[in-house]
């Protein structure tokens, strides 16, 4: 047997390399305690990966631990928006930040050609696309509008035209966007089911329809800045009990049609922590209906590696940003790194520059990170955006390129369906349950979960087509 392979994934550690796990795809294991991962929570644990001989090096990692043994979790951005009180020297700090952020963006996609931004007209994406506009002209601004929920377009469009940016807008077709995940599903390098995967896919396959070559991602500043818990937050960590309530509970007449007591009923089965993690999953009751045997119980062990640095949070907007910080590394990230590798592209961060995020880390003082009163964060990008814009209409709400869920189920699931039947050995209860609940997919909170069977399954049933292994649980 070859040994693991070890891949450095993750945009604060530079440019991952998939080139080792796609050369022996085709022999590798599939772990279904990472499929069970998955279906809990959108993403595998890391330091693992869907592969049993797979092990990922991500942000709070050190890439010299060899990650099969016993690896160490340490967040790297303790205290973040909190310290220092006051800066060791002035500075221009709005100058000196956007001299950094279009250092960074120079950085970052010097090996694109013709580069698209991510543009949701929201704060992050405003404060990149004006040094955009400065590093790198060239760049289209490209909007996903996923539905109701959200109305960023005019923002975007705004911020693209006072910048001399060309922009364009791409709607969610979700029968569209799911049709080039298949298409794409075999050359994905590993497997997420962040709940914009399919946003990345539709957008990163328009944009390579449009001769672009690489997709200029906003993520990556929160961890540094300091992220304020709200109140709703801390009810939803209290809410979380870890409670064992029976599979269908959320199948009950009345409560079935309510997407607020299912989410309730879903909180409070989960562990605190990974309440925190974005979107509606399966319980742990529910997995094992899905395997038809315990297997939930595995992947919940994993969260161990990370709970002693979890607890050793000074406050709670750090163990929120901890906690956080598991998901962003293997869903958030992970989401946009498969998708351009499975389309051929390059996916570039500049929030994750060395030089940018330890000068916001390291020297930034608080008053310029965090507003201790109102607790109004991201100060500093703030006042960029104001040097080229009044306040903009998303500014003040925050929003992402949302996916139409319960359309993706109304749409493809007699095809999410014949893959379940395909893969019943793995997941015999899939089927069952996408007949029990068809009805109940115009509920989000059932919705949630088609959307990981969505993505799952037509991943296994390519593995089993191509002769791939599976490694059987414990």
């Amino acid at each position: 047997m070859a040994p693991p392979v070890q891949i450095t994934m993750s945009p604060y550690y530079g440019d991952p390399d998939f080139s080792a796990v796609e050369s022996r795809a085709a022999q590798a294991s599939t772990d279904l305690v990472s499929v069970a991962d998955i279906l809990r929570n959108a993403f595998v644990y890391p330091p693992h990966s869907v592969y049993e001989d797979v092990k990922l090096v991500t942000f709070g990692f050190c890439p010299q631990q060899d990650m099969t043994r016993t690896p160490e979790f340490r967040f790297k951005f303790r205290n973040a928006g909190e310290v220092p009180e006051v800066a060791s020297t002035e500075q221009d700090w709005v100058g000196v930040y956007h001299r950094l952020l279009c250092d960074a963006v120079a950085r970052s996609c010097s090996n694109m050609r013709a580069p698209w931004q991510l543009q949701s007209g929201g704060k992050d994406s405003t404060t990149l696309a004006i040094a955009i506009a400065d590093a790198r002209p060239d760049t289209v601004c490209i909007t996903y509008h996923g539905g109701r929920e959200e109305d960023e377009v005019a923002s975007a469009a705004q911020v693209a035209k006072t910048l001399g940016l060309r922009h364009e807008t791409l709607v969610c077709d979700p029968g569209r966007a799911y049709d080039r995940y298949l298409a794409v599903v075999g050359r994905m390098p590993l497997l997420t089911a962040d709940f914009a995967l399919l946003s990345y896919i539709d957008l990163g396959t328009e944009i390579a329809a449009q001769s672009g070559d690489g997709m200029i991602d906003g993520l990556g500043a929160d961890s540094y800045f300091g992220t304020p818990v709200s109140r709703q937050q801390r009810w939803l960590a209290k809410l979380a009990q870890q409670m064992r309530l029976p599979a269908r509970v959320s199948e009950l007449p009345l409560i079935d049609r309510s997407f607020e007591l299912c989410f309730v009923l879903g909180s409070l089965q989960m562990n605190a922590i990974e309440r925190v993690f974005p979107g509606s999953r399966f319980t742990d009751a529910e997995v094992d209906n899905l395997f038809g045997r315990e297997m939930a119980h595995e992947s919940k062990a994993r969260l161990a590696l990370f709970e002693k640095e979890i607890a050793s949070a000074g406050s709670a907007w750090e163990w929120r940003d901890m906690s956080m910080s598991i998901a962003g590394s293997a869903g958030a990230f992970a989401k946009g790194l498969y998708a351009a590798r499975a389309l051929s592209m390059r996916a570039a961060y500049p929030f994750c520059d060395r030089a940018l995020r330890e000068w916001v880390h390291d020297e930034v003082p608080r008053r310029q990170k965090v507003d201790p009163d109102t607790h109004v964060n991201k100060l500093l990008i703030r006042k960029h955006i104001a040097t080229r814009f009044g306040e903009l209409p998303y500014v003040r709400k925050k929003g992402s390129f949302r996916f139409d869920l319960c359309g993706l189920a109304e749409r493809r699931f007699d095809v999410v369906r014949n893959y379940a039947q395909e893969t019943r050995e793995l997941l015999p209860g899939a089927m069952p349950w996408l007949d029990r609940n068809r009805r109940r997919l115009d509920n989000k909170y059932h919705a949630s979960k088609f959307y990981l069977l969505a993505i799952v399954l037509p991943w296994l049933a390519h593995r089993q087509r191509t002769g791939g292994a599976v490694a059987m649980a414990a």
